[in-house]
């Protein structure tokens, strides 16, 4: 069955608020075998509402609205759903009780204008919300003949996810015949998205049964594969199978087949190997050490390491000589190089890695133009130096740099 999810609010069609209650219900839904077709935000105007939902009605089987269920003049999630289903609204005396017991808790007295909150859209199920004033609602109705399943559910997350769980999930199993779903995550490192499609296009494309969706950030692919099955082993078996004939193409781009973060496998790998890491960050800035301490547990492998931003720390803190720098600039090799061999040697690491580039937006030259990173990576036998050019802003620049940091130490470590 195919279902959507209206977001009502119009707070959330501006910069300062996001939608994400939708990503808990649609993995609450996808559990369950329910396909997430729509999305959609609508802004606090009932003419658009009742809009929205009479298009989700029409291509879909379920629709959840989110929000708009408060004691305002905007919040007209209820008037919108009976308008479009020429259904009547009824006060419910159980929902006034419970909205006058819940403000005597409080020792206030309850605004006239909290009694909305108790209107009941006609043939509806009033959905108890513990955790706040505005109850939810499950409608099992008609469309221009055919059945739909509506749920209102309140927008504030706390509220959200615990009705949502306890009082529309149970129903949804027992109105959906038994499916079972499969998920599989793979994630590979710095290969442009359009070669991965190329590459990958081919395979998934043959498996119709098998939703798969691509996900570029900033240097990281990620592939979701999910299929739907009436049982989990034969849902299982579907995504095995596709998954492992993307993982031989993905070669060495791979890093995860379960959906581990980069820095999960550096440090798995450091682990494996009972290594050490130290690092030293010019233009990345502490990024690449964030990252890495950002997983419990990382100080077993992580030793730490140092922002060298200025040439003078450059030296006294990862031992690059002062000539270097004046022959070759800051950002160069040979001081990557020369960074990473010195935190590595100050520290006691098994590996040192060096960063060093020019993030922007000023900076750059002809030879060293902005968006040039050079890294290198330094264990006791050898140094590896290397270099990209990024092209963005500077945030995209230190992005993009930290996690190709992060990969030559995977490779490395490899």
């Amino acid at each position: 069955m195919k279902s959507e999810i209206i977001a009502v609010g119009s707070e959330m069609l501006t910069p300062f608020r996001q939608d994400t209650n939708s990503l808990y219900i649609t993995e609450k839904l996808n559990e369950i075998g329910v396909n997430v077709a729509f999305k959609t935000i609508v802004g606090d105007r009932r003419k658009d509402l009742v809009n929205a939902i009479g298009a989700a009605l029409r291509r879909t089987d379920i629709v959840i609205l989110v929000g708009g269920l408060g004691p305002t003049e905007d919040d007209l999630t209820r008037e919108a759903v009976a308008e479009t289903l020429s259904l009547n609204l009824r006060r419910e005396p159980a929902q006034v009780a419970a909205l006058h017991a819940r403000a005597a808790t409080w020792r206030i007295s309850m605004p006239e204008n909290n009694l909305k909150q108790a209107d009941v859209i006609q043939g509806a199920t009033v959905l108890t919300n513990p955790n706040g004033s505005a109850p939810g609602q499950w409608l099992d109705t008609t469309f221009e003949g055919y059945r739909k399943l509506i749920m209102l559910v309140p927008g504030p997350p706390h509220e959200c996810h615990a009705l949502f769980d306890t009082e529309c999930l149970p129903r949804l199993r027992d109105e959906l015949p038994p499916r079972a779903i499969a998920v599989r995550t793979l994630k590979a490192a710095m290969i442009p998205e359009s070669q991965a499609d190329k590459i990958l296009a081919p395979i998934y494309t043959e498996y119709k049964d098998v939703e798969t969706t691509i996900l570029a950030h900033n240097g990281d692919i990620q592939l979701t594969l999910i299929c739907s099955k009436p049982t989990q082993a034969a849902a299982k078996q579907r995504v095995e199978e596709l998954a492992g004939k993307l993982e031989e193409a993905l070669d060495d781009w791979l890093y995860s087949s379960e959906g581990e973060s980069l820095e999960q496998i550096v440090l798995y790998y450091l682990g494996l190997r009972q290594a050490t890491l130290a690092v030293a960050e010019s233009c990345t800035g502490g990024l690449v050490a964030q990252r890495i301490t950002a997983v419990p547990g990382s100080s077993r492998s992580f030793l730490g390491g140092a922002v060298v931003y200025s040439d003078p720390l450059k030296t006294s803190f990862a031992n690059v000589p002062p000539e270097l720098i004046a022959q070759h600039g800051a950002v160069s090799a040979e001081v990557a190089s020369a960074m990473a061999e010195g935190i590595r040697k100050r520290t006691g690491a098994t590996l040192g890695v060096g960063v060093t580039g020019i993030a922007g937006p000023t900076g750059g030259t002809e030879s060293k133009p902005v968006g040039l990173v050079y890294f290198a990576v330094s264990d006791s036998q050898k140094t590896d130096s290397f270099n990209r050019t990024f092209r963005g802003d500077r945030d995209r620049v230190r992005q993009w740099a930290a996690q190709q940091a992060l990969d030559l130490i995977r490779r490395k470590l490899m």
